[in-house]
């Protein structure tokens, strides 16, 4: 592990790391922050998704979580959203695509397959990387995430349930399958079949059976992507004759930024922690 830089902050440690990844083929950066709890003892561990064109420097430079973390004693992620370096397939001109636009999927089209594994690079490889440098709780993990990490952070409590304790999101793109923002990154990462962009759908999955105990879901009315790329209803719809539950607070003139996010970031780390234990 490359130690990228260490800071000081409400007692615990803010890090940056880079590591070689296999599932993406090159150097991954992420973030760490360990509250003071963790010196005595191991602390659950919650994972923060980050969205389209973000690193994971985005919420760790305007998140406003580690007062609260310390607080609470929690291990906060934060993984990259997209491989990165010279070698790796973009698009240029396309925010919606390639560096800072994975998705959160394994992608299975050329010339994204190499490189473009998030899904296994955040569910598999990261956590078994971080659980062996930090005094982690892996019993108690929580997920969480904006818009497009949103979207990650519940496919990816829908697929894994028996591993995450809790999940919530900032205004996540709960149908990317039919997302206009979305949907030509999906048919690029995994081809024109829709059967397979099904697996990274939150609405979708629930269709087709998975569950979780339940999310909160909190959304700005004035966010410019909500009618077209965000939808949050659509999954409200989706759960409706399940046991999933669904906590879903729509908030008057906020919007997409981080000024949304750094409001509500104490809400969800209470929602979380109650819930880790």
């Amino acid at each position: 592990m490359k130690v990228l830089s260490q800071n000081t902050a409400f007692g615990g440690m803010q890090g940056v790391f880079a590591h070689d990844s296999e599932a993406c083929k090159g150097e991954m950066t992420f973030a760490v922050f360990v509250p003071p709890q963790a010196i005595k003892e191991p602390r659950p561990v919650l994972w923060y998704l980050s969205g389209l064109t973000c690193s994971h420097a985005n919420v760790m430079e305007k998140g406003e979580y580690r007062r609260m973390a310390a607080e609470l004693g929690l291990i906060v992620v934060c993984p990259d959203t997209s491989p990165r370096g010279n070698d790796v397939p973009d698009e240029i001109t396309n925010w919606q695509m390639g560096k800072g636009a994975g998705f959160y999927l394994d992608a299975t089209e050329q010339p994204w397959a190499e490189n473009f594994q998030m899904y296994s690079y955040v569910t598999e490889e990261l956590p078994n990387f971080v659980s062996q440098h930090f005094r982690m709780d892996m019993s108690r993990q929580g997920i969480f995430g904006h818009s497009m990490g949103g979207h990650g952070a519940m496919t990816i409590a829908l697929k894994n349930p028996e591993r995450f304790k809790s999940c919530s999101a900032f205004a996540p793109i709960v149908e990317p399958s039919t997302a206009d923002w979305s949907m030509p990154a999906f048919e690029k990462y995994l081809g024109a079949d829709k059967a397979a962009w099904r697996e990274y759908d939150a609405c979708a999955l629930v269709a087709d059976g998975a569950r979780f105990p339940e999310f909160l879901i909190d959304q700005g009315k004035a966010d410019g992507f909500l009618d077209n790329g965000l939808r949050p209803w659509l999954f409200e719809e989706a759960i409706k004759g399940t046991d999933i539950g669904l906590t879903l607070r729509m908030h008057e003139r906020y919007d997409h930024s981080y000024y949304f996010i750094s409001t509500f970031m104490d809400d969800h780390l209470k929602w979380h922690a109650e819930r880790l234990g």
